[in-house]
Parts: C-alpha cells; sequence; structure tokens
C-alpha cells in the first residue's frame, strides 16, 4: 500500500526463519516492501524483521528479554506485537485481526480492523486514530522525537491526577515498555477509586 508521512524506514528485512515463520503472510508482504516505518515523527511505529536496531526488531518483543507476552499475562504467545504509538500503547495481530494494548493498565482491546484496513486508518486520520495529542502537545513545546524513542506521561493517564495535567518527555522505548508493564502488574489487583502511590528512585 501507499503511505505518506514517512520519518523513518527500517533496514532491509533480514531472512530470519523463526521470525518469518511466526508472522502472518499480509504482515510478511507489507515487510517485504518496507521493512518497518515511522509515520509522523512518532505517531506510529511498525517494527521490521532485523537485528538491529533492537528497538525496531520484531524479533525482540517476540522471543528477546522484553517479549511482550512474558510482561503482558493477558497477551498469548502467538500475537503478533507489529506496532506501537507514541506513549508506547502496542498493537498486536491475533488471528489477522488488530488489537490494542494499553500499556498503562494492561487492558487489551479489539478494533476489528484487518491489518490493512488499521494501516489505512493511521494514514488518513493519524491525529485521532492515533491518539498523537500527546505528541503533538510535546512537538508545540519544542519537543521531538528520535527513533527508537517514545513518550513517557507523568502522571499516567490512568490516574485521576492526570486530568490535572500531565508531564511528558522523550524516553527509549525499551525502558518505558519496562515501566509500563511493571506498572501495569503493580495496579491489576487495585480496585477503582483506590490510591496508590508511585515512588520514583533515581
Amino acid at each position: 500500500m501507499e503511505l505518506g508521512h514517512v520519518t523513518y524506514f527500517g533496514p532491509p528485512l533480514e531472512q530470519d526463519g523463526v521470525v518469518l515463520a511466526a508472522l502472518p503472510r499480509d504482515l510478511i508482504v507489507l515487510l517485504e516492501q518496507i521493512n518497518g516505518f515511522i509515520l509522523s515523527e512518532g505517531g506510529l511505529h511498525v517494527r521490521g524483521v532485523c537485528s538491529a536496531p533492537p528497538w525496531h526488531s520484531l524479533r525482540s518483543v517476540l522471543f528477546g528479554e522484553q517479549a511482550l507476552h512474558h510482561l503482558y499475562p493477558i497477551l498469548l504467545p502467538t500475537d503478533i506485537p507489529f506496532a506501537q504509538d507514541c506513549v508506547a500503547d502496542q498493537f498486536m495481530l491475533r488471528e489477522r485481526l488488530v488489537w490494542k494494548l494499553q500499556s498503562e493498565t494492561g487492558d487489551l482491546i479489539p478494533l476489528e480492523l484487518t491489518l490493512s484496513a488499521f494501516l489505512e486508518a493511521a494514514e488518513s486520520n493519524p491525529f485521532e486514530f492515533l491518539g498523537m495529542q500527546p505528541l503533538l502537545r510535546y512537538q508545540r513545546e519544542g519537543g521531538s522525537l528520535q527513533p527508537g524513542q517514545v513518550l513517557s506521561v507523568y502522571p499516567p493517564f490512568c490516574t485521576v491526577e492526570a486530568a490535572n495535567g500531565v508531564s511528558l518527555r522523550a524516553v527509549p522505548v525499551g525502558q518505558a515498555i519496562s515501566f509500563l508493564a511493571e506498572f501495569a502488574r503493580s495496579i491489576s489487583s487495585i480496585g477503582d477509586g483506590e490510591k496508590f502511590e508511585v515512588k520514583i528512585v533515581p
């Protein structure tokens, strides 16, 4: 498919038989044309089949130390975390349909879209469909996301305190995923309206 607003192109596709065997055919066809990319300066990052850079690698989130199905119990080993948005919410392919993992809470939401329909929606209306408001605010304040970075949001959007405003900063995606997965685990036993404390350790 034709894509505009591409601000990063992945390296050439590697013939990684283990990873390719795990991917559905429509994703392989896409990655054979363009081996992952970033849209709109960080609005959407689609991963590729490569060993480097590690933040772009599907192998890393499928089988590596940060395999997402190890970090989030709701995910299956067969789920394919093919993409993420500017705040590290993850997009998964499960039985050829796209699901969204809310990384702060660990909730998995069916989007009921095929891969091609998902990409068409992301291309045609990225601001609304991808929830790019935090990124646009960050850019208006003079910031920019480099490839391999996402936005860290504090306090997390799922908290009541976030209604009073949040701070945004660019962090490496691996760091963000580790924090968000631990945060989701920590709040999984907390009921609606219950209080908890987040301690930032230098």
